[in-house]
C-alpha cells in the first residue's frame, strides 16, 4: 500500500473534500437559518400591532407610547443597520449574525418582562440593535452561497420570508395575545433564537471584507440623533404645535445632523454609507422603493389593527385572521417574482408592485360607519400581490449594483431605508391621523356653552384616546356618552381614510421613480451573464 509523504492514506484528500451533494445541502441549510432569523426579527415589526390595545390597558400607555413601542424597534434597527453591515464586513458576517441573534433573544426576554411603557420602549430599542445585525448581513451571507439562477431562487425565498413575516405578524400576535397573553409575543423568540444560534454555528461559513475601514462612531451618532429628532418632531407636532419653538428646533436639528452625517461619510476613506452610490440611478431607485413600500403600506398595519379591534370589535386573534389574505397572497407571489426577475425587467416588477399597493390602499379608502372588514378584503389581496412583486426583486437589486465585497454595506443601506420608512411613516401618518381626529371631534363643540367648562384640555385628551383606539370620551359634564362614542368612531374612521389616501400617493410616486431610475446597465455584482433583467 502506497502512503503519502504526510502520512495520510491514499484518497484522504478526496475523502475530506465535501461532495457536491453535501455542499448543496449545506448552502440550503444556511438559507434556512438566515430566513428563520430574519422571519423572527421582521415578525417583531408587526407582531405587536394587534397586541397594542392589551398593552395599553395593562401598562396604561398613551397614543404616543403606543407609537414608540413600534417605532423604537424600527428606529434603532434603521440607525444601527449601517454600522452593523460594516462590522459584518470587518469582523466577519457569521460572527456578527450570531452575536446579534443572542442580543435580540435577550432583549425579547426583557420586553416580555416589562412593567412600564418606558421599560418596554427601551427593551424594544435593544431588540432593534440585535435585529440590525441580523438583517444587515443576511443578504450578504446568502449572496456568498448562491450564484446564477440559484441566487434568484434564494432571494425569492428570502423575499417570501420578508413578506410573510411582516404580513403574518398580526395573526401570530393575535393568537398569542388571545390565548396566552401579549408578553408571549416576545417570549416566543427565546427558543427560536437559541435554535438559530445552535444551527448557525454549524452551518454558516465566515466571510469578511478585509479592506473595510471599521466602526464609524461619528456617523452612528449623527444618524441616530438626526433620525430621533425627526421622528420625535413628527410624534409631538400635534401636541406641541407645528409652529412651536420645540418642533421647529427638532426639525432644524434633524436637518443639521443628517447633513453632518452625509458630510462625515463623504470624508471617510471607507464609509459605512457611501453617499456616492446615489450617483447610480438604480441604487437610488432601490432606496426609494424600500422607503415608499415601508412608509406607505407597512406603517398602515398599526392603524388597521386598531380599526379592526377597537372600531369593529374583533379580538386580537380575529384581527390577525383578517390579515391572512394579505400574508398568503404575498407569500405565494414572492417566489414567483424572484424567478421572474431573471426574465422580466426589474423596473417593471418594482413599479407595478408599488402601483398595486397604492391601488390597494385606495380600494380600502372610503370606510364608513357601516363598513365591515370585507371593505378591506380587496385591498388586502391586491396589496399582497404588490408586496410579493417588490420584495424579492428589491432584495436582489440592493446587492447587485455593487461588487460582492461591498454587499454588506449595500444590503445595510437598503434595509435602513426600509426601517426609516416604517419609523417615519408611522410618525407622519400618525400626525395626520391624530390631527384629523382632533379636528373632527372639535366640530360639534365649537359653539360656546355646548360642554361645561372647567375641564382643561378635555378635547386633546379625548383625541389622544381615540387615536389609540379608546373610543369612550373622558368624563366631561354635559357630554352625552352614547352620542360622543358615535362621534369618536366617526373621527377614527375619518382619520384612517385620510392616511390611506395620503399613503396611496406616496406609493404611486415611488412607482414612477422606480420605473424611471432602475436600469439594466447598473447591475454589476453578478456579471452580465446572470445579472437580473433591469430593463
Amino acid at each position: 500500500m502506497v502512503r503519502r509523504l504526510d502520512g495520510a492514506p491514499p484518497g484522504a484528500e478526496a475523502a475530506a473534500r465535501p461532495s457536491p451533494q453535501r455542499g448543496f445541502e449545506r448552502k440550503w441549510r444556511v438559507l434556512a437559518v438566515v430566513c428563520v432569523a430574519v422571519f423572527m426579527l421582521l415578525l417583531d415589526i408587526t407582531v405587536v400591532n394587534v397586541a397594542l390595545p392589551n398593552i395599553e390597558k395593562e401598562l396604561h400607555t398613551s397614543f404616543t407610547d403606543l407609537q414608540w413601542v413600534v417605532d423604537a424597534y424600527a428606529l434603532t434597527l434603521a440607525a444601527t443597520m449601517l454600522n452593523a453591515g460594516s462590522l459584518g464586513d470587518l469582523l466577519g458576517r457569521k460572527r456578527v449574525f450570531l452575536v446579534s441573534i443572542a442580543l435580540f433573544t435577550l432583549a425579547s426576554t426583557l420586553c416580555g418582562a416589562a412593567t412600564s411603557p418606558l421599560w418596554l420602549i427601551i427593551a424594544r430599542g435593544a431588540q432593534g440593535i440585535g435585529g440590525a445585525g441580523m438583517f444587515a448581513v443576511s443578504l450578504a451571507i446568502i449572496s456568498q452561497e448562491f450564484h446564477g439562477r440559484e441566487r434568484g431562487t434564494a432571494f425569492g425565498i428570502w423575499g417570501a420570508t420578508v413578506g410573510m413575516a411582516v404580513a403574518i405578524g398580526p395573526l401570530v400576535g393575535g393568537a398569542l395575545t388571545t390565548y396566552v397573553g401579549w408578553r408571549w409575543i416576545f417570549f416566543v423568540n427565546i427558543p427560536i433564537g437559541i435554535a438559530c444560534v445552535t444551527a448557525g454555528l454549524r452551518a454558516l461559513n465566515e466571510s469578511r471584507d478585509e479592506t473595510h475601514g471599521g466602526f464609524d462612531l461619528p456617523g452612528l451618532v449623527t444618524l441616530t440623533a438626526g433620525l430621533f429628532a425627526l421622528v420625535l418632531g413628527l410624534f409631538r407636532g400635534t401636541d406641541w404645535g407645528w409652529s412651536s419653538g420645540r418642533i421647529v428646533g427638532l426639525f432644524a436639528a434633524a436637518a443639521v445632523l443628517l447633513v453632518a452625517f452625509a458630510v462625515i461619510e463623504l470624508r471617510q476613506r471607507a464609509p459605512m454609507f457611501d453617499i456616492r452610490l446615489f450617483r447610480v440611478p438604480t441604487f437610488t431607485g432601490a432606496q426609494i422603493t424600500a422607503f415608499a413600500m415601508s412608509s406607505g403600506m407597512f406603517a398602515q398595519f398599526l392603524y388597521l389593527a386598531l380599526y379592526l379591534q377597537d372600531v369593529l370589535g374583533y379580538s386580537p386573534m380575529g384581527a390577525g385572521i383578517r390579515f391572512l389574505p394579505l400574508s398568503l397572497v404575498s407569500f405565494v407571489v414572492a417566489p414567483i417574482a424572484g424567478r421572474l426577475s431573471a426574465r422580466v425587467p426589474i423596473r417593471i416588477l418594482l413599479s407595478v408592485g408599488l402601483g398595486l399597493v397604492g391601488a390597494a390602499l385606495l380600494l380600502m379608502w372610503g370606510i364608513s360607519l357601516h363598513s365591515t372588514w370585507l371593505t378591506l378584503l380587496a385591498g388586502f389581496v391586491v396589496g399582497g400581490i404588490g408586496i410579493g412583486l417588490v420584495n424579492a426583486p428589491l432584495a436582489s437589486t440592493a446587492v447587485s449594483v455593487v461588487e460582492p465585497r461591498r454587499a454588506g454595506m449595500a444590503s445595510g443601506i437598503n434595509n435602513t431605508f426600509r426601517q426609516v420608512g416604517i419609523a417615519t411613516g408611522i410618525a407622519a401618518l400618525g400626525a395626520i391621523f391624530q390631527g384629523r381626529i382632533a379636528s373632527h371631534l372639535s366640530q360639534p363643540f365649537d359653539k360656546p356653552g355646548t360642554v361645561a367648562g372647567g375641564v382643561p384640555n378635555w378635547q386633546h385628551i379625548w383625541a389622544q384616546g381615540v387615536a389609540s383606539g379608546n373610543l369612550r370620551p373622558p368624563p366631561v359634564p354635559g357630554l352625552d356618552v352614547h352620542a360622543a362614542t358615535g362621534l369618536a368612531r366617526s373621527a377614527f374612521i375619518g382619520g384612517l381614510n385620510s392616511i390611506l389616501f395620503v399613503a396611496a400617493f406616496v406609493l404611486f410616486a415611488g412607482a414612477i421613480l422606480a420605473f424611471a431610475l432602475v436600469r439594466r446597465q447598473d447591475f454589476v455584482a453578478s456579471g452580465p451573464a446572470v445579472a437580473p433583467e433591469a430593463g
